[in-house]
């Protein structure tokens, strides 16, 4: 068996959300943003960074209110979150300068849904060739920043 030593994940871990609870409603609830690693409030939607990224950078948007699909957001909601997207992704291209983007919602758990109950839309930073061979052979990510980093980066991009 092969061990990838991560000692800084105990920190999330040790303060994960207890079952059952929404993550992105308990996020939304409280007022450390830092902590929580939100980088925007809108009036229906906010920005945060997703605590197990693909890329460094990988953003979600999430509405405040607890909704599971498309059809139960009201417009202003959907307008808001893809505006909330462009954002990210000129923040993002200005920050990281990224070869492209992934952008997109997962809704439903067999649809790959990680919080199925509520929707979230991800915005993915890309590089050509930032899938090495860890992540195909190992199935490893590795990043090359911590979230600590990102945040500050990402946070002073979106004051």
């Amino acid at each position: 068996m092969d061990y990838l030593w991560t000692p800084w994940r105990f920190q999330y871990v040790s303060h994960a959300e207890p079952p059952g609870e929404c993550i992105f409603c308990a996020k939304a609830a409280s007022r450390n943003d830092a902590d929580n690693y939100v980088l925007h409030r809108g009036a229906r939607n906010f920005v945060l960074l997703n605590l197990y990224p693909y890329t460094t950078g990988h953003m979600m948007i999430a509405p405040y209110q607890h909704i599971a699909l498309l059809d139960e957001a009201d417009p202003e909601t959907l307008h808001e979150m893809i505006e909330l997207a462009r954002t990210a992704e000129c923040r993002l291209r200005d920050v990281y300068h990224p070869h492209g983007f992934n952008i997109g919602l997962n809704l439903g758990e067999c649809a790959g849904a990680g919080v199925a109950g509520h929707i979230h839309m991800h915005v993915l930073p890309r590089w050509c060739g930032d899938s090495s061979f860890m992540t195909t052979v190992g199935e490893t990510r590795i990043l090359p920043e911590d979230l600590d980093t990102t945040y500050r980066k990402l946070s002073g991009a979106f004051k």
